[in-house]
């Protein structure tokens, strides 16, 4: 049950702007769990089944639920919005990096989190497109749109709106989606699917051999799309709009952070308390 209410979170997070749901899967320590069962979905079928479905049973509802809440908010409070999202993003940064320590680490893997980042800012700058946009897609194309969500889905730290605009398929992603486009979805959602086991097969075998060069290069991926979650509608200034925008990234941060390592943080509090009684 905990793992089904922990995927409505991933879900939502999977919606806010500038956060994967991977990268909450990371916070949560679920994503080597779940590369792992979807890597290896048929040697043990039922387990990996009764681990993956309350997740992704729980993804889908916090996906639907939150769309609309994140859609209202964006529309309406863009700044404050952004700015929420903004502070809830740093806070995860510690324990992310708590992670990335985990199995151990050296001097030399900061060359990888540095390599990652000037490899982010590569594809931030290219985003626009390296390749012409596509209104009108193949079979072939249709099918590479549903591996390129795939893979920037499972990679925590890549943003899939960047990796789908450098392909030129950022455009016809949405409005299929938007408009139900059959012809295009379902051979994307076949791609999607072909492209999740074989690139969490992949990621399994790299992490379990790597873990620590491994992370340190989804860290850095991580690090550089912090900067996209605001727009060129989130400029500060001194008045009134900006210092609220600024309060609320700080409150982001401490819920973020709080609840990146609730468990310790409750028992800290408890002892602050007793000590005090």
């Amino acid at each position: 049950m905990k793992n089904f209410f922990k995927g409505i979170i991933v879900g939502m997070g999977g919606i806010a702007p500038g956060l994967s749901g991977s990268v909450l899967l990371v916070i949560f320590g679920l994503y080597q769990k779940t590369i792992n069962a979807m890597g290896t979905l048929f040697k043990n079928l039922k387990k990996n089944l009764m681990f993956l479905v309350p997740l992704f049973s729980g993804f889908g509802i916090g996906v639907l639920i939150f769309s609309k809440i994140v859609d209202y908010l964006l529309n309406n409070f863009e700044m404050y919005t952004r700015f929420a999202f903004l502070g809830l993003i740093i806070g995860t940064v510690p324990l992310f990096y708590k992670e990335v320590k985990k199995e151990g680490f050296s001097k030399k893997y900061y060359i990888f989190i540095g390599a990652a980042i000037a490899v982010g800012v590569v594809f931030s700058f290219f985003s626009d497109g390296l390749f012409p946009k596509i209104t009108d897609p193949n079979l072939f194309q249709s099918v590479i749109l549903g591996v390129a969500v795939a893979a920037s889905s499972i990679i925590p730290g890549v943003d899939s709106a960047v990796i789908l605009s450098t392909l030129g398929l950022y455009e016809i992603y949405v409005s299929s989606i938007a408009n139900l486009d059959l012809p295009v979805l379902i051979p994307a959602a076949f791609g999607l699917v072909i492209g999740a086991l074989v690139i969490s097969f992949v990621v399994n075998k790299i992490i379990k051999r790597f873990y620590t060069a491994s992370f340190s290069i989804i860290f850095g991926l991580f690090l550089t799309i912090i900067p996209s979650v605001l727009t060129e509608n989130c400029k500060l200034a001194l008045n009134a709009q900006s210092a609220v925008a600024i309060v609320i990234a700080i409150i982001g941060f401490c819920v973020s952070f709080f609840l990146g390592d609730v468990k310790n943080n409750v028992e800290k509090i408890k002892k602050l308390v007793n000590k005090k009684n």
